[in-house]
């Protein structure tokens, strides 16, 4: 298994929450208007230097919002975290900002990929949860446009009970599309999204279960957020499949990247106005980084430090034989419960009380 006591794998910076759109589901309750305490470009630049702090391990940053293309600045800072040594993604949203050359724009910063949302399969189904008509041509041509200029695409979709039934045809899309990775947002209900209705945890099993055998394709490659017992499922797969046929006739599944991330664990989030959080889905901040020294927090802060250690997790989470791997969300914990490391209610295994050693080959 990865370490992630010393550095994130992944750190989300919420440069604005200004954006044209009015998503159901808005994690960050996104306004029209920019903020005007949002980190301005100077603190910015200082921000990118400080997480220069994290080593040779620098996290994939990913500039997010809202919509960072509400920020004049984005092309500056992105190039800035280029020249520090940092990967970079941007994940714009589908507004009529979002042009063939805004992308251009943002190629020649040293962006290195794009990350786009399609939570439908057709404009009524991806409009309706996005609030704005248009915004799915918006963005199936911003998908062309991307890769046209050899910029590697994300596409992004969120997994609610509103759009279960549309899964299967969202991944022909993405299929279809030609994008590299697909990335499926199991809602947590914070934010917005508090209107909308989580999947029952056997439709999620159900899901996590057609997602395993979808990975096992070569592209796109799929991950999930806030369903992390899909490493569970994928490894009770894997299982059976080496009873029932041997190693030497096993297809790879992608899934296996990224094993034990979690919030606080490998994940590391900043919002508009400088705040840290183990991810933009899980609101308890342990600082600012105006006054604290990010690198500091992630490595230090109590909250972190326990996110990152399975066997603080109460529950059934704490007794589960996937702990080490999985985790569950701690975002649902929280959201649910009130509690980050009490049990993800979206799961429905029950453990059989013993443990696998951290490294165990599953």
């Amino acid at each position: 298994m990865v370490n992630y006591e010393s550095a994130p794998i992944m750190l989300y910076w919420e440069m604005t929450r200004a954006c044209d759109l009015a998503c159901r589901h808005c994690r960050a309750e996104a306004m029209f208007f920019r903020d005007p305490a949002e980190l301005s470009t100077e603190e910015g630049e200082q921000l990118l230097e400080t997480l220069c702090g994290f080593g040779d391990t620098k996290p994939h940053l990913v500039f997010t919002g809202g919509d960072p293309l509400r920020r004049p600045d984005l092309s500056q800072l992105v190039a800035h975290a280029v020249h520090l040594g940092f990967v970079t993604s941007v994940t714009p949203s589908g507004t009529p900002l979002l042009t063939y050359e805004a992308i251009a724009h943002l190629k020649s910063s040293g962006v290195r990929s794009l990350a786009f949302s399609l939570d439908g399969s057709t404009a009524d189904g991806h409009d309706g949860i996005r609030g704005v008509p248009g915004t799915f041509q918006r963005t199936v041509n911003a998908v062309g446009w991307a890769l046209e200029q050899d910029v590697p695409v994300q596409i992004n979709t969120l997994v609610s009970a509103e759009n279960a039934a549309d899964l299967e045809a969202i991944y022909r899309l993405v299929c279809d599309l030609g994008v590299q990775r697909w990335a499926l947002f199991f809602l947590i209900c914070t934010g917005r999204g508090a209107v909308l209705r989580e999947v029952s945890a056997e439709e999620s099993e159900r899901i996590l279960a057609w997602v395993y055998e979808c990975s096992k394709r070569s592209f796109p490659v799929i991950k999930t957020t806030e369903a992390h017992h899909v490493r569970r499922v994928a490894a009770q797969a894997r299982l059976r499949e080496r009873q029932q046929a041997g190693e030497g006739t096993m297809r790879t599944s992608s899934i296996r990247a990224g094993w034990g991330v979690r919030d606080g664990a490998g994940i590391m989030f900043i919002s508009h106005r400088g705040d840290v959080y183990p991810s933009g889905f899980l609101p308890i901040k342990v600082g600012n980084v105006r006054h604290d020294d990010p690198v500091q927090l992630y490595r230090e802060a109590t909250l972190f430090r326990q996110l990152r250690n399975p066997e603080q997790l109460k529950g059934k989470c704490g007794e589960c034989e996937y702990r080490v791997i999985c985790g569950g969300s701690r975002s649902r914990a929280y959201a649910s419960m009130g509690d980050p490391l009490e049990s993800d209610p979206l799961c429905v295994y029950t453990p059989h009380l013993q443990h696998l050693a951290p490294g165990t080959a599953v």
